[in-house]
């Protein structure tokens, strides 16, 4: 670009981030100061994502500090939410509970959420719990909080638990979001739901998907079935997952692209760690790049590891 203004470099920054290239969109920050810019609020959502997504907590803790010590930057929501985020990936719970009791402001509900996903992911059952009802009080219709929490207790193998809170979503009409994995293919988009046998080449879908499966199986691939929230045998757990949206969109793409071809697929909710484990595990074995959009970034998967270097 002739010229490259404020704007253009908070998109490459935050552009980066939402990719999983933390350290370049964190390099390309400090070029941006040395040429001489001044760095806004949204510039340090970028900065904040980039560590979030990357798992740099020194780094976030450093540009945290100096977006208000050097740059008078007052911390809204989303550079809080940044924060929390990436404290509460980290294990650092505690560290990102006494961050949100000194906010100034009425902390946010998506905070509270943010946290409870740390909670899932450290297997953190009664601060989960604690956290888990707050937000079910705050917000009784959001379906996001039931399924956090009922995903806290399946983990923990709480089974009376999960089939209280789901019972408790139902009563209260919280219904939880359906997902949905999108493809392009010869000009059309071809939309898929888990267990989804409405395509027109559903047989051939199925029928591809059993072979990726055996081939990823012959070269390790074990399914990770924590994310399944039903106290059922393995064998059925694993039914359940290998039908999830991005499979099927998946099996599809290999159907209608050439050889060595990128698959791209669109996702609405945030991608399963199975479905994450089976993606690398293709891009491995087929010798594809595969790129997942879900409801908070882009996975690039190739040569067996993804962009996010399983840190979302």
């Amino acid at each position: 670009m002739p010229q490259k203004e404020v704007c253009s470099w908070n998109a490459m920054i935050c552009g980066l981030a939402a990719h999983g290239l933390g350290k370049e969109s964190l390099a390309l920050f400090e070029r941006f100061i040395m040429e001489g810019f001044h760095p806004v609020n949204v510039t340090f959502i970028g900065v904040l994502n980039a560590c979030s997504r990357a798992g740099l907590v020194n780094e976030g803790r450093h540009y945290f500090k100096i977006m208000t010590g050097k740059y008078a930057i007052e911390p809204e929501m989303e550079h809080y939410g940044c924060m929390v985020d990436l404290l509460g990936r980290a294990g650092l719970v505690v560290e990102a509970i006494e961050l949100i009791e000194k906010m100034s402001d009425q902390p946010d509900p998506v905070l509270w959420a943010t946290l409870l996903g740390a909670c899932k992911i450290h297997g953190l059952v009664e601060l989960g719990e604690k956290i888990g009802n707050k937000l079910i009080q705050l917000d009784p219709t959001h379906d996001g909080h039931y399924v956090q929490l009922s995903g806290i207790y399946a983990k923990a193998r709480k089974w009376e638990d999960v089939v209280r809170i789901r019972r408790l979503m139902v009563d209260r009409k919280a219904n939880k979001v359906a997902g949905w994995s999108l493809i392009e293919a010869q000009g059309r988009l071809h939309q898929f739901v888990a267990a989804d046998r409405e395509h027109e080449r559903s047989s051939e879908i199925y029928k591809m998907l059993e072979i990726i499966g055996t081939r990823i199986g012959e070269a390790g691939y074990v399914p990770n079935v924590s994310p399944v929230l039903h106290d059922i045998g393995e064998e059925e757990k694993e039914n359940v997952i290998k039908e999830h949206s991005e499979r099927l969109a998946m099996a599809f793409g290999f159907l209608v692209t050439g050889s060595g071809d990128c698959i791209q697929i669109v996702k609405n909710l945030r991608v399963c760690g199975d479905c994450h484990d089976f993606s690398k595990a293709v891009s491995k074995v087929f010798k594809r790049e595969i790129i997942v959009r879900d409801g908070s970034r882009f996975h690039h998967f190739k040569d067996g590891k993804c962009s996010c270097l399983d840190y979302w």
